[in-house]
């Protein structure tokens, strides 16, 4: 039995590109993608309440449409109990970091370890660009997506106007230390050791110059001989990538 490729995407009725035998809608406003969307943001914001039917039931179809809807029509909608409790939620997420606000949004490569680069960065949306984002150590791809999104997307979709505060919460500082880290040789996922290291704080982590009976970690995602990595093979220190870190 042949089976046809279809043409057009069966939610939008958008022509559909194939790459890689992979199927894609490229119509930002299809509603299908719209509402995975709303509901990726509302996960990684943690506002409570908003599941694939309730969503489809209040018809939301794009994130800046969640901090435009009036409480009374949630309270309509859902009844006014959970209309109550929805309208709260969203009030609360107005105030967030700019960190977890960017991986919300859906950008494709720019989720959560993208999202805390740029953050350590700058300290507004409007602080991105091409050379702020390099700083950061981020991908060319991904600086694309980003550029592209605050050119396009940010500005015509309504997401410029959203009553999101950025600067209310500061990022907290981590009291309980998870133990002390060098770094040796080339980076992955950072451009050098500083943006490294003032991420690596941000975890929680003390970041030192040399490797001494307390390290208790040393990052070498190069893999090459090093005085450094040869110091803490004789101690027993173990070697370790900034993604294992993550993990910890």
């Amino acid at each position: 039995m042949k089976i046809e490729i279809p043409k057009t995407c069966p939610s939008c009725d958008s022509l559909l590109e194939l790459v890689n035998s992979q199927l894609f809608c490229r119509n930002n406003l299809c509603p299908a993608q719209s509402a995975k969307k709303v509901e990726a943001y509302t996960k990684k914001m943690k506002i409570k309440g908003f599941g694939p039917k309730t969503i489809e039931k209040l018809g939301i179809v794009s994130i800046p449409q969640l901090y435009t809807t009036p409480k009374q029509y949630f309270i309509d909608t859902v009844g006014e109990k959970v209309g109550e409790k929805l309208f709260i939620e969203i009030e609360d997420s107005k105030n967030t970091t700019l960190d977890v606000f960017l991986a919300a949004l859906s950008i494709p490569l720019i989720g959560n370890t993208a999202a805390k680069k740029i953050s350590q960065v700058v300290s507004s949306l409007g602080e991105i660009n091409e050379k702020s984002l390099q700083e950061a150590g981020i991908g060319e791809k991904a600086r694309y997506n980003l550029l592209n999104w605050l050119a396009t997307e940010f500005i015509d979709e309504g997401y410029k106007d959203m009553p999101v505060n950025l600067a209310v919460i500061e990022t907290p500082v981590i009291e309980q230390h998870k133990g002390s880290v060098c770094i040796t040789g080339k980076l992955n996922d950072f451009k050098n050791r500083t943006n490294a290291a003032k991420y690596l704080e941000s975890l929680g982590y003390t970041v030192t110059s040399g490797v001494t009976q307390k390290t208790s970690f040393l990052v070498d995602e190069e893999g090459k001989p090093s005085s450094k990595k040869k110091k803490a093979e004789q101690l027993g220190i173990l070697i370790v990538t900034i993604k294992q870190l993550e993990e910890i």
